[in-house]
This record gives structure tokens, sequence and C-alpha cells, in this order.
């Protein structure tokens, strides 16, 4: 049950760098979300950490049950690599705490579907940490397409780039297949993948890719970057690429029969958007400061398991995604046109 203060009580799960740029900070910007406990592999960060965010408890990783078991917990916040979200969020359910996962809500389809299976058996909700839904640049762009403002959609284009180089700062897990499921297109290219499925209302039906890999001392397990195509029953086509060796960038470019639109920056959270295009033969633009979107999506599922209602990017929908990266694997390894098996 939540909290006595009526908010709901959060346990978050791994301390890693989006834990500390941005989970962390967002419980000060909440208005129905309270940060309770911290669970770590470092207790001494754990501790500082807690300090500086106001949370309650700090729990190692093995003393995971121990924090279940604490009264005021209603949910956990899944920050760890995603290998690892499977073990906490099937914990989580079997107490009874509802879970928001971070993306890609596992590394493989079967411990996603697993993690799925799981919540609804004990009836628990279970979100995937999909951030754009409810920020008002992407909703702006969803808009324009659902009002029919651009017309029959024809083409998208996303694209989505970190660079990433043998020894610099990136994680190890980064390059970790078990721990990361994949490269850029588990870690970045989910966001095209999913945005345009949310932005369509439509999930595609087949997948073809070409992937690389540059550097063998970092590209040993997973692809440095993949080139995909979607293709949906509509007739609608995505072209999308992610990839470590480029710098920082992101964009969304629809084009429909009336007109057209470009959202960039698309996915960071931290930088202005802007909204730009020609419809009709008339410009438009528009700029978006950046807002508190973790502060956003904890709010929102809170108020799901207070009404006891199912969070749009539920975990079927994040195992739906796996399903179709999945298959885009299977494209560029086959190098060929790949059915996307629901």
């Amino acid at each position: 049950m939540p909290t006595k203060s009526n908010n709901i009580g959060y346990a978050v799960v791994g301390l890693g760098g989006i834990s500390q740029a941005a989970v962390l900070p967002a419980f000060a910007h909440s208005k129905n979300a309270n940060l309770i406990a911290l669970v770590t592999g470092d207790r001494e960060k754990g501790k500082k950490l807690a300090a500086q965010f106001d949370a309650r408890h700090v729990f190692a990783y093995d003393e995971f049950e121990g924090c279940l078991e604490t009264p005021d917990i209603d949910a956990v916040y899944v920050a760890t690599p995603p290998g690892e979200h499977e073990r906490y969020t099937l914990a989580a359910a079997n107490a009874r705490k509802h879970v928001l996962c971070e993306k890609p809500l596992a590394a493989t389809v079967e411990e996603a579907r697993n993690m799925v299976d799981t919540c609804r058996r004990n009836g628990v909700q279970l979100m995937t940490g999909y951030r754009k839904y409810f920020e008002p640049a992407s909703r702006t762009l969803k808009n324009l397409i659902t009002s029919g403002e651009l017309g029959r959609i024809d083409i998208i284009h996303s694209l989505f780039t970190e660079f990433r180089s043998f020894g610099d700062n990136s994680p190890a897990w980064f390059f970790s297949k078990a721990l990361s499921g994949g490269g850029p297109l588990m870690d970045l290219g989910v966001y095209c993948v999913n945005t345009c499925r949310w932005l369509l209302n439509e999930d595609p039906v087949t997948a073809s890719a070409v992937s690389w890999a540059g550097d063998p001392r970092c590209y040993k397990e997973v692809e440095e970057g993949v080139l995909f195509q979607l293709d949906f029953r509509s007739g609608v086509k995505l072209q999308g690429t992610s990839t470590y060796g480029a710098a920082f960038s992101s964009f969304i470019h629809v084009h429909g029969e009336k007109g057209w639109a470009e959202l960039s920056p698309a996915f960071p959270f931290e930088e202005e958007r802007r909204i730009s295009g020609k419809i009709g033969g008339r410009w438009f633009a528009e700029t978006f400061e950046p807002i508190d979107e973790f502060a956003l999506e904890l709010d929102y599922f809170a108020t799901c398991i207070h009404q006891g209602s199912t969070p749009e990017p539920n975990g079927e929908q994040g195992l739906r995604d796996l399903i179709i990266i999945n298959a885009i694997y299977e494209a560029a390894r086959k190098g060929i046109r790949t059915p996307i098996p629901y």
C-alpha cells in the first residue's frame, strides 16, 4: 500500500551514472514520489548519496530482500545494467512491490518475458523507463502525426549516436553482451525503435539491417554500430541508426504527404529541443527548454499505482522493443529481411 503521506515510496537499485545524474535528483522535483532507500554494491558511495538526496536507508545488493521488507517502500526503480534487471525485478514482484525499470527492459527477450509474466502473476505494475512519453517536444511531434497535419506518413528517419572508444571512461559493462544485451542498438537505438512506435501507434512487421564493429579491444562481444530499416503494415518505413562511433547526436525526421517535421535533439534529457518543419508550404519552429523528465516519469508511475491503471510504457512495450531489436540483430547477421515474431 502507498505510504501514509499518500506518496509512493521508492527504492532505487543501482547508483551508476544515470541514477546520480538524473534519477536521484528527480525526487526533489517530484510531486508524489518519495526516495526511501538506495541499493548499491558500494556502501560508502551509498551513504554519501543517501545524505545528498535524503534517502532514509542504504542496502547492499545482497541485502535486497531486507530492503523489500521496508514498510514504506511501494515501488523499486531498477537502474542496474540490463543483464541484472531480471534479478531485481523478480525479487521485487515476488515481494509485491511495483517496478519501474530502466530501458532496455532486459538483456534478452527471455528475461524480459519472465519479468512481464512474474509481475502480472503477482499483480504488480511493471513500467519501462521511456521518458519521451511525458516530454513536451516529443508529445508535440506526436500530435502533429495523430492530428493528420502531416498527412499520411511515408518515412521516418531516426538517429542516436554517442562516441565511446577504448580507454575512455565508459563502464566495462557497456561492452559485455551478458550485461548490456548488445551495443548501441540496445543502449541508444531502443529509443529510436520505441519512440517511433509510440509516435505511429503501430508496430513494425519486418526488419533489415547492417552492423559493424571497429576496434576489437572494445567490440569483441557487441557491435559498434547498426543501420536498420523497419517496415510497418501501413506502409511507413523507419530508417534508424545507432552507433558508438560518432559524436553525441540524435534526431527524428517525419515525412508525410502534407509536410515534414524534425525533432532535434530528440533523446537527451539535459538539452534544449527544437521542432521545425514545413507544412503546406509554411515553415514553423518551436523551442522547448529542458525539464525534469525523470520527475514526470516517477510521478506518472506513482499515479498509475494509486489508480491501479496500467502505465502506457508498460513491461509489454519493453518486451516488444526487445523482440524488434532481436529481429534487427538477426537481419544483420543473416543479411536478409526478417519477420518480427511477436
